[in-house]
């Protein structure tokens, strides 16, 4: 099984973004808090965007 780094790596695409919709549901779907997959996104390099409610 991969990690959730990975997969959050592979989700990200080459520009290694996200979006504030896509990440709440990463979260919610894999178990993680909002805070820790910002803290994760962060170390990654890994950019949020499009924030809906100042979560990241």
């Amino acid at each position: 099984m991969q990690s959730i780094a990975q997969r959050l790596l592979e989700i990200s695409g080459d520009d290694q973004r996200l979006s504030c919709t896509d990440a709440r549901a990463f979260a919610a779907d894999n178990g993680v808090g909002l805070a820790d997959l910002g803290a994760m996104c962060d170390e990654l390099g890994i950019k949020i965007y499009a924030c809906e409610l100042g979560c990241f």
